[in-house]
């Protein structure tokens, strides 16, 4: 085994289809990204899958973005029993009840305005960081807003891929 085939994606290409179909939607809930990455399982290094996972992230349609996004949680309120919920929201830990209430109140604002939940990487971003970017993408175009959803969607699906395969390391 090369360095560019970890542990981890060995397993993974060990798997039997529907458990296969079954970890990609636990990283992704959009259907269609699921099946464009089974369509191209086995994977032969990491950079491959990491490769597999932005190609298909790009070519999602507006329902397949919405699928995504509806997997995931609002910042501040991570899934119960969820760990990986919990340690990609990990900078929301230690806010200040002020701090959740300013970011309740933005993620309702901008639900309201762009019909779906925030979406941001967490992974590593303090609580003040989420709320400044929350802020900020309140008020930008709907076209602009997708194109960083999915920039954001990209690099979620990456962290959570990049895990799979080096857990056990």
């Amino acid at each position: 085994m090369t360095s560019s085939s970890p542990p981890g994606l060995a397993r993974f290409n060990a798997l039997a289809h529907d458990e296969v179909a079954d970890v990609l939607t636990e990283i992704c809930s959009s259907g269609a990204w699921g099946a464009a990455l089974l369509a191209r399982h086995p994977f032969t290094t990491a950079d491959d899958l990491l490769t597999a996972s932005d190609a298909a992230t790009a070519a999602l349609s507006v329902d397949d973005l919405a699928e995504a996004m509806a997997g995931h949680p609002a910042i501040g309120r991570p899934k119960p029993g969820d760990p990986v919920s919990a340690r990609e929201q990990r900078g929301m830990a230690g806010a200040s009840d002020a701090l959740r209430a300013e970011m309740l109140e933005l993620n309702l604002a901008y639900q309201e305005r762009f019909g779906h939940v925030f979406l941001i990487c967490a992974t590593g971003a303090t609580a003040g960081q989420m709320r400044d970017a929350l802020r900020a993408r309140t008020g930008n175009t709907p076209e602009r807003e997708s194109a960083i959803v999915r920039t954001e969607l990209g690099k979620i699906n990456r962290i959570r891929l990049t895990r799979l395969m080096t857990e056990g390391e």
